[in-house]
């Protein structure tokens, strides 16, 4: 019986396009872990969209003399065509500016506030004297009290991960005009934390949470260790979902993005289903069962800065509502820094995804990132080292084994040709392609997918020294029964590659899908297309179901026999001249 997977991702803020570290730290990872669990014939919900109401949206608004509507209609379509171009499948990808997020968000404001866990307090806000008005936490920033760090900002420090409040910063300023800030008192909602600490350390602490990475955890145990207190979740904003109380005292103040955009996972779940057709669909991932267990396994895919908002906040905002399913697993990622440097938007420093993706080929970034991904610790993102990792492991150990394999095959025999005995070689290598297949298997199911793709890798690596070994271009002259062998061996594993590359690699793996002599889809994908929304912007929208093939993930079976089409090279090689090329680029950006 498949398993329903929910795959959650992190909500972009749409005040910016995408820069490389946000596709190699949530979208990439999570749509090679969703297309991995389709392939096996699992029921998956993928679904994320535009955070509309953060602090960024608003600052850009601010800077630009513009509304926050016009900033979101500027990058939301941005972030759908990076998606698009790079093959990210969601099932819905859609906004927190939606009348079903401001309805789910109320629900969930309401039904806490009813089970005791909202009160009511008075707080500290940070107060710009120099403009007259209150400031959202992210508008000032100072020096952390903990590590040091000068740009701390007011609600956490991007450099130790400690979440704060902009009193605790040393020397906090505001960064619309750089001047001081000052703290009023001012009252809002306040989540009971400390109230539902008992019941979050009883789920934390219920099963061994050793598949989760060290990170996570780290950052979780960290946070748990100094005790949790209340911590508000409405501020002194004119842009966001309305605190849905009648108290004429929080008419201007509006629900902290960070409470609002969490929701985001479940009123996307019941946004999908409704597109769907099928309204009540989304409890298949959501809604525990009789018993307390849940309907699905559910998997976070964030940044390591966002690590306390999903293992601790959003775990206790669900069990204060009760009967919805807690994550299972929070794969957060680390950072990548560009050139060996952290990117900045704010000097320039980044590397956007909308400048690259047009100009090179989808599978090419997608295997970079891949390869290069920061799972464990910060990785760095390099112009020379993307060429040479194309250039020497996509093109000349993968690409090229596939293309010699089928061209000498096509050439000698049109057909998957009929092998006889097996040697000793023969058997070995297709033992090997087994046991890669187990271990790429169990990898990707522990969402370890940098070690999944190096073990997938490994053994195109293998095949290529088979091949050399056999040499059936000479031997096809002398025994063409022997080589018709080898070949048969040889498409056996590249058959086998084929589907291990496809959640990293979909472009080039459906081509040789097709090049292989296979018709229709090898792993087919939720269609999406842009579609309007009730305020005039374009979002993805699920548009019909997909098929599922159960016996999409399976070691070769190629048969005997299977027409060949002609082979072409799945990859191009890249010119070493784009690496001084690139690197002018992004000087010629932070000199503009």
């Amino acid at each position: 019986m498949p398993d329903n997977i929910l795959v959650s991702v992190a909500w972009p803020y749409a005040n910016g396009p995408f820069h490389v570290g946000h596709v190699a730290g949530a979208y990439l990872p999570a749509d090679i872990f969703a297309r991995y669990q389709r392939l096996r014939g699992n029921r998956v919900l993928m679904v994320s969209g535009s955070d509309c109401h953060g602090t960024p949206i608003t600052l850009a608004a601010e800077k630009e003399g513009i509304s926050p509507q016009e900033v979101i209609q500027r990058y939301h379509p941005s972030f759908l065509k990076t998606f698009q171009t790079l093959g990210i499948t969601f099932d819905l990808f859609t906004q927190t500016y939606t009348a079903n997020h401001y309805r789910v968000t109320t629900d969930m404001f309401l039904r806490l506030l009813e089970h005791g866990y909202l009160i009511r307090q008075t707080m500290v806000g940070s107060y710009s004297e120099s403009l007259g008005r209150f400031l959202p936490d992210r508008f000032v920033e100072g020096t952390c009290p903990n590590c040091g760090f000068p740009r701390a900002r007011g609600d956490q420090c991007d450099n130790c991960g400690q979440l704060r409040d902009p009193q605790d910063l040393i020397a906090p300023r505001s960064t619309l005009d750089g001047a001081p800030v000052t703290f009023h008192d001012t009252e809002h909602y306040f989540i009971d934390l400390a109230k539902l600490e008992p019941a979050l350390r009883a789920w934390l602490d219920g099963v061994d949470r050793g598949y989760w990475r060290a990170n996570t955890l780290l950052f979780t145990r960290n946070w748990l260790r100094e005790g949790l207190r209340a911590r508000a979740i409405t501020r002194d904003l004119e842009w966001g979902v309305p605190v849905p109380v009648d108290d004429p005292a929080f008419k201007d103040k509006r629900i902290y993005v960070w409470f609002d955009a969490v929701i985001g996972y479940f009123s996307a779940s019941i946004e999908w289903a409704e597109r769907s057709g099928a309204p009540d669909a989304w409890k298949e991932w959501w809604v525990c069962r009789p018993d307390g267990s849940a309907p699905a396994r559910s998997y976070y895919f964030i940044g390591k800065d966002n690590i306390p908002f999903h293992t601790i906040i959003w775990p206790a905002i669900l069990l204060g509502y009760g009967d919805l399913a807690l994550p299972y697993d929070v794969p957060a990622n680390e950072f990548l820094n560009l050139e060996g440097d952290k990117m900045s938007t704010s000097r320039n420093w980044a590397l956007w995804a909308p400048e690259i993706e047009d100009r090179y080929q989808p599978d090419a970034l997608r295997y970079y990132l891949a390869a290069n991904a920061p799972e464990t610790r910060d990785s760095n993102w390099s112009w020379a080292d993307f060429v040479q990792r194309v250039n020497s492991e996509l093109v000349a150990t993968w690409g090229n084994l596939a293309n010699r394999v089928l061209s000498i095959t096509h050439r000698n025999y049109g057909v998957v040709p009929q092998p006889g005995d097996l040697a000793d070689a023969d058997r070995q290598l297709l033992a090997a392609t087994g046991q890669t297949f187990q271990a790429v298997t169990e990898l990707l199911d522990g969402v370890k997918l940098k070690a999944a793709l190096t073990e997938t890798l490994a053994l195109a690596q293998a095949a290529n020294q088979y091949l050399s070994e056999q040499e059936p271009w000479k031997m096809v002259k002398t025994d063409r029964a022997r080589a018709a062998t080898v070949l048969f061996v040889a498409l056996r594993v590249v058959d086998t590659l084929k589907t291990l590359f496809s959640p990293f690699l979909p472009f080039s793996s459906q081509r040789l899908h097709e090049l292989l002599g296979y018709q229709g889809i090898l792993a087919p994908q939720p269609r999406i297309e842009d579609a309007i929304a009730f305020d005039g912007t374009p979002r993805t929208v699920l548009t019909g179901d997909y098929p599922v093939d159960t016996g999409a993930w399976a070691v070769s079976d190629l048969p005997p026999g299977q027409a060949l089409q002609s082979p072409a090279p799945l990859f191009q090689k890249l010119d070493e001249a784009l690496v001084a090329e690139e690197l002018e680029r992004l000087r010629a950006k932070v000199r503009a």
